[in-house]
């Protein structure tokens, strides 16, 4: 029974999911937009949510903290700059704007982007 398990599996282990999470994050934050499917970007968008609230403090435990869930300290520098402009927000940092499906397999597409 999966009763309380809510989050997705992608078809992929533990460690191969984590790396594709932390890929698409990383990939965000640095492009600031992206095009991906509709379940791994409604998947990324509170992972993210959270990166960018913790930072907004801006101190060393914080910087390290997103460096270790990065895996880049160039990206968690972005991160870091990108957030700043949110100082006054409350949350909803990230859009998700839906696309139709995809050619070729007819996966529902959808493009998220920070506010």
């Amino acid at each position: 029974m999966r009763h309380g398990n809510v989050n997705r599996k992608f078809g992929r282990e533990r460690g191969q999911r984590a790396a594709l999470l932390k890929s698409l994050a990383r990939s965000l934050v640095l492009r600031g937009k992206m095009t991906t499917s509709l379940a791994k970007a409604k998947e990324i968008r509170p992972m993210v949510e959270k990166m960018i609230t913790r930072g907004k403090t801006a101190t060393l435990a914080s910087r390290r903290h997103l460096i270790a869930q990065l895996g880049d300290e160039r990206t968690a520098t972005k991160l870091i700059k990108t957030s700043a402009t949110y100082k006054d927000r409350t949350g909803g940092y990230l859009r998700i704007v839906k696309m139709g499906p995809r050619k070729g397999d007819a996966a529902e597409m959808a493009v998220i982007e920070f506010v």
